[in-house]
């Protein structure tokens, strides 16, 4: 097994194969189930074989120029090495480079320290873990620009005046088209991220005062971070496409969801989504990410939030998530990450073909994905087997 692909790829028959697909699939005609891999910058960063300069995240987190080259170089790999229907090959119109920040940038605004682990991605150290009345001392409005989100703003800044006098494979290098930070990982995810899981949820249930006033704070916090970050933006770029639009399409995460039940959900989570719901949806079907094993909220959220695309973690049982959910959601899902990482090339078409035949194809609104992100050091040939066989056991 290895980390680049062997075989010569068609890359023109490839992407009119996936273009057409993908344009079935949205039109309400599916020809077969669309495969969809995507990883975070872990995937290159973590891997001895494609991160041939050693850097850190520490030095991807600090330094612009790292920031830069290295999702130049993943995204290269990624465009001729991982096989489904994601565009491959030199992108046409450029290659669109992203402030990225992982999953730390939320309590890291907040003024979490980083905390840098060998060999994993970074994490911040808890704020309010034994002193959760500190709550109470801070500002009624945290500065938008606080901590890592200034840092982000300078990345910003300092790529939108370099990428523009760059080329890569013959291409043009565009920069950012958002702030680290127009987006969060969600209130819950964040709360428990300043005070610790354990103390969190004990918070929940025995000090409701302190879990309110904790979730409103960072609810409002968020909001009005968001907002002054996007209005920073069309400011800085005025003809962006959503120039002076706070609500569209609206799409979130929060993968602390996976510690509570539905009924804990709804009586203490629910109203803070529904704020960003107040603040950011135009009204349309929205959107969101879980990690884990939060398939029991899916029901929920599609009948009080109008939550119509899913994109889900593991543990799935795919058959029942769809008969729950009725045919016209859709529904991102697939073998685990450490099955598409470890298992051999027979597990894993057989764990593709018990997905497909499960009955979640049912409607034609399913994509087979990787557990929503690729493990670093998964072998090209997994992905390529996963690919084949959803192709094979994927047709309607």
């Amino acid at each position: 097994m290895s980390f680049f692909m062997t075989e010569t790829i068609d890359i023109q028959a490839h992407n009119a194969e996936a273009k057409a697909v993908w344009e079935a699939f949205h039109a309400g005609t599916p020809t077969r189930v669309p495969v969809s891999i995507v990883g975070s910058i872990s995937n290159y960063i973590l891997n001895p074989v494609l991160n041939t300069h050693g850097w850190t995240f520490k030095d991807y987190f600090e330094n612009p120029d790292v920031q830069i080259q290295a999702q130049l170089e993943y995204q290269r790999w990624q465009r001729f090495n991982v096989v489904c229907d994601n565009e491959m090959g030199i992108p046409e119109n450029g290659w669109q480079i992203n402030l990225d920040f992982q999953n730390c940038y939320d309590a890291a605004w907040f003024g979490c320290d980083f905390h840098y682990i060998d060999g994993q991605v970074p994490d911040t150290e808890l704020f309010f873990k034994d002193n959760p009345k500190a709550l109470y001392d801070m500002p009624e409005e945290l500065p938008y620009n606080n901590g890592i989100i200034a840092r982000g703003i300078e990345f910003f800044e300092y790529m939108h005046e370099k990428c523009p006098n760059m080329e890569f494979e013959g291409k043009p290098v565009l920069p950012p088209m958002w702030f680290a930070g127009e987006g969060m990982d969600g209130p819950l995810d964040l709360a428990y991220k300043l005070r610790g899981a354990d103390n969190l949820l004990i918070d929940m249930l025995v000090d409701e005062q302190y879990f309110s006033d904790l979730m409103s704070y960072i609810t409002e916090n968020l909001i009005r971070r968001i907002k002054s970050l996007k209005q920073r933006r069309w400011e800085r770029l005025p003809d962006a496409a959503d120039k002076d639009r706070f609500k569209g399409p609206y799409g979130y995460a929060d993968d602390a969801m996976a510690l509570i039940s539905v009924d804990q959900y709804a009586q203490h989570v629910l109203p803070y989504h529904k704020r960003f719901f107040e603040e950011f949806s135009d009204g349309s079907p929205a959107s969101i990410h879980l990690c884990g094993d939060s398939t029991r909220h899916f029901k929920f959220l599609k009948d009080n939030l109008n939550i119509m695309f899913f994109d889900t973690g593991f543990p799935v049982n795919h058959g029942a998530l769809r008969k729950e959910l009725g045919l016209d959601v859709q529904i991102g899902g697939g073998p685990t990450v450490m099955t598409i990482k470890y298992g051999s090339a027979g597990e894993i078409e057989a764990e593709t073909r018990r997905i497909c035949e499960s009955g979640v194809m049912d409607g034609g609104k399913f994509i087979m994905i990787a557990a929503n992100n690729m493990a670093p050091c998964t072998p090209v040939e997994n992905v390529r087997t996963l690919y084949e066989a959803t192709k094979k056991y994927g047709v309607y």
